[in-house]
């Protein structure tokens, strides 16, 4: 289904060659000549935002679902970046990039003469995307560790700021917004992909449904963080001053045997911790419910349509 609507870090990025390999030591140039580490930016550094919380946990389990992610959203990304016709020699950089993100799809794209950044928080995230880099030879790639509300490389260093499924974990989405405005260079793009849970459709109808749906929904605002940031994309793109916005949502139907299927689940059991600790579910209810569901999902008959995703693209104007 879709819905049309509107229409490195600078020092890898003008010499590709030089690069160190450790999380704070990195040092960028600036097209001024000035050196700015990745996630250090003074007084508006993570330290004085306070510490950023991941809704979803930071799990083995949840890390192996993100690399699988990668390639199940894999159209829609490749959609995405056909909206901002990103191409060779350009500089882009995948923020919240998790243990792949998009990064290869980007190298692919940049080509020799372009560079690639990708950029997380989770240290075990970071070294599972550079394993990645390492043994697929994407030698226009980097992977950074840093805070994606204070990245530290001067303003305008990126012809395509990306993220996806970040933006729905955060606690203030605003704040990594402002920094991907800040990133991208005067007619540069930011696109953003972001599910909406409000949406969804498990049919024929089950009291499971509503009670997965339900605690799903707590379990991603116990820390603060909005499962229906999706459908909230578009105005906060144009709240950022971003021009020429599109937007597109698109809904899967996952049939048996489909690897996101179960998506409602493995999130559920993602955030099992501190949905115990939260009180918004027993050890036994959870278990109950990952059964009963299971079971469900488990007949070919059931219709599976579990999130909505919004595809949002949006271009800094030219000074």
């Amino acid at each position: 289904m879709r819905i049309v609507g509107t229409e490195y870090l600078a020092q890898i990025a003008e010499h590709p060659s030089e690069r160190l390999s450790t999380p704070y030591q990195l040092g960028f140039r600036a097209s001024g000549g000035k050196v700015s580490p990745v996630g250090k930016r003074g007084g508006n550094g993570p330290a004085a935002l306070g510490p950023a919380v991941y809704a979803l946990g930071t799990s083995e389990a949840e890390r192996a679902r993100l690399l699988r992610q990668a390639q199940e959203l894999r159209v829609h990304s490749e959609y995405l970046l056909d909206r901002v016709a990103v191409g060779a020699g350009q500089r882009a950089i995948d923020v919240g990039c998790g243990p792949l993100g998009i990064v290869d799809l980007l190298s692919k794209r940049v080509g020799r003469t372009g560079s690639v950044i990708g950029l997380d928080s989770e240290p075990a995230n970071v070294e599972l995307a550079r394993a990645f880099v390492r043994d697929a030879g994407l030698t226009n790639v980097e992977i950074v560790e840093g805070d994606a509300r204070a990245t530290g490389p001067s303003p305008g260093s990126f012809d395509l700021v990306h993220a996806r499924t970040l933006l729905v974990n955060l606690r203030a989405p605003q704040a990594v917004l402002t920094e991907m405005v800040r990133l991208v260079r005067p007619g540069g793009w930011v696109a953003v992909m972001e599910p909406d849970s409000g949406v969804n459709l498990y049919h024929p109808p089950h009291p499971t449904w509503q009670r997965m749906h339900d605690i799903f929904m707590a379990g991603f605002r116990v820390d603060g963080a909005d499962p229906l940031i999706g459908r909230r994309v578009l105005e906060l793109l144009e709240q950022a001053g971003l021009s020429q916005i599109g937007v597109e949502a698109r809904m899967d139907v996952y049939p048996l045997g489909n690897s996101r299927r179960r998506i409602r689940l493995e999130l559920i059991r993602s955030m099992r911790p501190k949905l115990v600790a939260a009180g918004i579910a027993s050890e036994a209810e959870l278990d109950d419910l990952d059964r009963s569901a299971g079971e469900l999902l488990d007949d070919p008959h059931t219709l599976v349509m579990p999130i909505l995703y919004f595809l949002v693209w949006g271009r800094r104007q030219r000074e």
